[in-house]
């Protein structure tokens, strides 16, 4: 019995880390169709550029200042795509918004696979996070445990922008109300851009933090873009904490189910998703949303 409990903790604290990644990624989805009604399938593009990133840059920063530098430099890239690209498809047929970050996926995968090649790219957990920590009975891996903790407070960083500045109060609004927001003359646009960038910026941030983990390849966005998109649908779009959830019961789920039935794991979630869509089709804390015009 303590055996069995022992391996269920360990299990969930797994999970929760993959949890934690599909967060990271998550919030950004749900933010940028929040605001500006584009489904953005190409967030995965940039989760996977933040990873190859980290191993360009790592050889003169080190990890931690990857950490840093690759999602400031992904959101740059971020800025630059709202500005040409996503900004003209605002108004347009949500079909088209889908068809072009379908498109561009495409192109940075490929261009990914030109410049660094097809096979994977292994990269070292940092020599000061490797090993376990011992809590009793429970082996718990150092370095899943600091990527948690990095994880609280980069999505601690999030809700204190949305919830408790001028900035967020905006955001807020625009999500709930754009023609309100419009008639105070008040341009969402310059907002969107930072959304735009903040939100491809956590993508990229949970791509450091897993390169360690899964290997750097070019088709990882797409591995990965998946089950966040399972986290928004859970969670219901323009709720913060719905997100929040959805990846903690996401992770739980996923990690309990390797322990019972392995080959159902990745099953798990979308089994798991059916279920919130046919009881609450808004997801769990899900709220009306106006499309951005």
């Amino acid at each position: 019995m303590v055996l069995l409990l022992t391996l269920a903790v360990e299990q969930v604290v797994n999970g929760l880390f993959l949890g934690a990644i599909y967060l990271l990624i998550a919030l950004g989805l749900s933010l940028i169709f929040s605001l500006g009604g584009i489904v953005n399938l190409a967030h995965g593009a940039f989760y996977a550029i933040g990873a190859y990133l980290t191993i360009v840059l790592s050889p003169a920063l080190g990890f931690g200042g990857s950490l840093v530098a690759a999602p400031v430099l992904v959101a740059v890239i971020g800025l630059l795509v709202e500005r040409f690209l996503f900004r003209r498809f605002y108004r347009a047929d949500p079909i088209l918004s889908l068809l072009l970050t379908f498109g561009l996926a495409m192109v940075a995968e490929q261009a990914l696979r030109m410049i660094f090649g097809a096979p994977p790219l292994p990269y070292a957990i940092p020599q000061a996070l490797r090993g376990q920590i011992f809590v009793g009975d429970f082996v718990l891996s150092r370095y899943r445990l600091a990527i948690l903790a990095a994880v609280i407070v980069a999505v601690a960083c999030v809700w204190f922008l949305f919830q408790r500045t001028t900035f967020g109060r905006v955001v807020r609004a625009g999500v709930q109300n754009p023609d309100m927001v419009a008639a105070l003359g008040i341009s969402l646009k310059p907002y969107m851009a930072t959304v735009v960038g903040l939100s491809v910026g956590l993508a990229a941030l949970a791509g450091v933090m897993l390169a360690p983990i899964s290997g750097v390849h070019p088709a990882m966005g797409a591995e990965v873009l998946t089950g966040a998109f399972v986290v928004v649908v859970i969670g219901g779009l323009g709720s913060f904490w719905g997100v929040v959830l959805a990846a903690l019961i996401v992770g739980i789920v996923r990690g309990l189910m390797v322990l019972v039935y392995p080959g159902f794991a990745e099953a798990a979630i979308y089994a798991l998703m059916a279920v919130i869509l046919l009881v609450r089709p808004r997801g769990l804390l899900g709220e009306r949303i106006l499309r951005f015009e």
